[in-house]
């Protein structure tokens, strides 16, 4: 450290290169510990002990960690989730805990979109089945397939990217659906949707539903084989929030051969890469069932050439207010 050195600031790791844009932003009177590893076990506990701040990106921090950030003022997370993140153990070591949610909105709501509209008119199906045409091109129109105006679209979840897909849905003239309890009375005559006053409602009246609610105890397997059962038959599922919600393949899979669902987008996933599974392979193989009808991408949504310099800017930029003024903006708390 040099003699002008105030703070110590630590970087788990990220997926972009070394902690240049981290640094610009923190100033030069922080020194930056950049650990390069999503192995929590291989956190050194004194490098943990003489952090002033800690910014995570794809690892874990349970109390392992917690228990030597003895003068550490608070955790950054460089993303929206936190399931990796031990909020009771934090909390109990009187250490803040804030997320990023202020970056990569227009690309989560436009790779939403992208999804939706794709899925609706049937456009990977038709590509993939169109390889094998080779008499009446034209004349293979897939069915059922309706107007945008003739279609409702219910989404999960009405806050920041929820809000951004609805204004990129309303021009199309999909009928809107919105379920988010957080949101107050009148959110949905400002913002131009119909509040369900239950999920359930949500999922019976929707030709698509797409997914933008965090992943907590209460909406862990939102849709689990129970809440894919209560789809409307021949749904679309578009799920570019937490894989968690999502998270049944065995019920996924059932659900897409029997025709109840129709298609599914899937960019995040519980486990990624995932582990094997039959689904999958069928997805891999291109085999004919499913061909057009599940789309993955690799948890890349948010991605942008800006939103990656924005992500990592607005989260050095957290942490230098918590240094600087001792107010932790966007803070999580256990529970909430």
């Amino acid at each position: 450290m040099t003699q002008t050195t105030k703070y110590v600031v630590g970087i788990t790791d990220h997926m972009i290169g070394v902690p240049d844009i981290e640094a610009d932003v923190l100033g030069p009177d922080v020194a930056i510990d950049f650990f390069a590893t999503t192995n929590e076990a291989e956190f050194d506990p004194e490098r943990l002990a003489r952090l002033d701040a800690l910014m995570v990106w794809g690892a874990k921090i349970g109390p392992r960690s917690v228990a030597h950030l003895s003068r550490c003022r608070g955790v950054v997370r460089y993303g929206v989730g936190y399931e990796k993140i031990d909020l009771a153990a934090l909390e109990k070591a009187g250490i803040p805990f804030a997320n990023n949610p202020d970056y990569g909105v227009e690309e989560v709501a436009d790779h939403a979109m992208a999804m939706i509209l794709s899925l609706h008119r049937r456009l990977w199906e038709h590509d993939a089945r169109a390889r094998n045409y080779r008499t009446g091109w034209q004349v293979h129109s897939l069915k059922p397939l309706s107007r945008s105006n003739k279609a409702t679209v219910g989404v999960v979840g009405v806050g920041r990217i929820g809000t951004a897909v609805v204004n990129r849905l309303k021009p199309f003239g999909f009928h809107i659906l919105g379920y988010d309890p957080g949101q107050p009375p009148g959110h949905e005559k400002a913002i131009g949707y119909e509040r369900t006053e239950s999920l359930e409602a949500l999922l019976a009246r929707s030709d698509i539903v797409t997914l933008h609610c965090p992943a907590n105890a209460k909406t862990f397997g939102l849709l689990d084989a129970d809440g894919l059962a209560r789809l409307k038959p021949g749904a679309i599922v578009v799920n570019t929030a937490r894989g968690e919600l999502l998270d049944d393949f065995d019920a996924l899979e059932a659900a897409l051969r029997s025709g109840h669902l129709a298609a599914a987008a899937i960019d995040t996933l519980a486990k990624e890469p995932p582990d094997d599974h039959p689904l999958l392979t069928a997805w891999r193989d291109r085999e004919d069932w499913l061909a057009g009808r599940l789309v993955i991408t690799p948890h890349n949504a948010f991605y942008s050439d800006q939103a990656a310099v924005e992500m990592r800017r607005n989260a050095a930029n957290t942490v230098r207010i918590l240094l600087d003024e001792g107010r932790l903006r966007n803070q999580v708390r256990d529970g909430s």
